[in-house]
């Protein structure tokens, strides 16, 4: 009997390495997106982030160049995430069903990345030094939601108002569930592990929402 041809012989070694190495980087982000959120950009060290993977921090260079290039993929995910979450609903031109969709989303992404939206708000509050390339692309996505706004405002399908201020209204009101957790836990009477339930909170900030804009909600 001949031996099989290299070939013929499966070798999953690569397969393995690369799930292996998939694995390794998800821990990497998950363990800087708690440090990051915790300690801010200048707060966080690659040691800490290292120690929190299970890793050295030799072994945690040799998946990631830098801190900065680290966090800055980390931040930039969070903007990719919110220009296809949060685009207003395309399915329909209903006031009532478009706004209602887009605090629902809003709020479901901060509360499911309470750490990421934090990483965002205090790059915000630290001056926004790596935000240049982002604001371009919000402000675009923010003139086409006040378009659409104001067109309804124009057809008589929602009162007067100034749009931008409503969506800014809306960012807050949902994004607060997130980066301030700690007191939510506090005042809603949860203890620091207990889950929330999300269903009253959007209810109340959608009935907020509808009402400010002169809709009756359902």
């Amino acid at each position: 009997m001949t031996a099989p041809e290299d070939d013929a012989i499966p070798d999953n070694r690569a397969g393995r390495g690369k799930l292996g190495r998939e694995r390794m980087l998800a821990a990497i982000r998950e363990a800087a997106i708690t440090e990051f959120s915790r300690h801010g950009f200048k707060g966080a060290s690659t040691k800490a982030i290292a120690e929190r993977a299970g890793l050295t921090k030799p072994h945690l260079h040799y998946y990631i160049n830098s801190k900065e290039e680290l966090y800055e993929d980390l931040l930039y995910s969070v903007l990719n995430g919110w220009s296809s979450a949060f685009e207003f609903a395309i399915e329909s031109d209903d006031p009532k069903y478009v706004l209602s969709h887009y605090v629902r989303k809003k709020l479901d992404y901060a509360l499911d990345n309470p750490g990421l939206s934090r990483i965002f708000t205090s790059e915000v509050l630290g001056g926004g030094r790596n935000l240049g390339r982002y604001w371009p692309v919000a402000v675009k996505s923010t003139e086409q939601k006040v378009n659409m706004i104001n067109r309804w405002i124009t057809e008589g399908r929602l009162r007067p108002l100034d749009a931008r201020l409503l969506l800014m209204q809306i960012w807050g009101m949902t994004q607060h569930f997130a980066d301030y957790s700690v007191q939510v836990q506090v005042m809603l009477g949860l203890g620091p592990d207990e889950p929330l339930d999300r269903e009253p909170i959007a209810r109340e900030l959608t009935t907020f929402v509808l009402l400010g804009c002169g809709l009756a909600p359902d």
